[in-house]
């Protein structure tokens, strides 16, 4: 029984929204309108078919260029300045990371106490803890005697830059 009153309400809705559609013209400039006094003074054609949703927008403003900094490219020479300034940098960076590892490994060493770390609270009971700790720190110091060897062998391909020593 309510459906029957349902459908003349529905079809009430149906009818009102195809009253409320006005006719949308595109014109020349790729403006979209419905407003239109003579549509064809303006080079404006009608659409026919489903909706058009049309979103304004802005374009950005783009952000002023500060210096970008060179980039090599092939084929591009890069200023000689610069070239020893990156390779100052470069090196500079090389050598903190050197001395953080070889701290690094020095306190490895001390606490691996040639494979006999000292044993820590859970550990008396637990021996095989105690057994896990000491292979972690084994393979630690393996780690870390590679990490080094690598920053080394970096370190040999920069170029010696001005005012930095060499750490090897």
């Amino acid at each position: 029984m309510k459906t029957i009153y349902l459908i003349p309400f529905v079809a009430s809705l149906v009818a009102t929204g195809c009253w409320a559609e006005e006719r949308i013209y595109k014109c020349d400039n790729n403006v979209y309108t419905n407003t239109l006094q003579d549509p064809k003074a303006q080079g404006c054609k009608p659409i026919s078919g489903g909706n058009v949703t049309v979103v304004q927008s802005q374009r950005p403003n783009p952000a002023p260029a500060a210096r970008a900094p060179a980039v090599s490219q092939p084929g591009q020479r890069i200023d000689s300045g610069d070239q020893r300034a990156k390779d100052s940098d470069a090196r500079m960076i090389l050598d903190s990371e050197l001395k953080k590892a070889e701290a690094r490994q020095a306190e490895l060493l001390k606490e691996y106490n040639n494979g006999e770390p000292e044993k820590l609270g859970p550990e008396h009971r637990n021996y095989q803890k105690y057994v896990d700790r000491t292979a972690e720190l084994k393979a630690n110091i393996s780690r870390n005697e590679s990490d080094i060897a690598g920053i080394r062998r970096e370190l040999g391909r920069v170029p010696a830059g001005s005012g930095a020593s060499a750490a090897k």
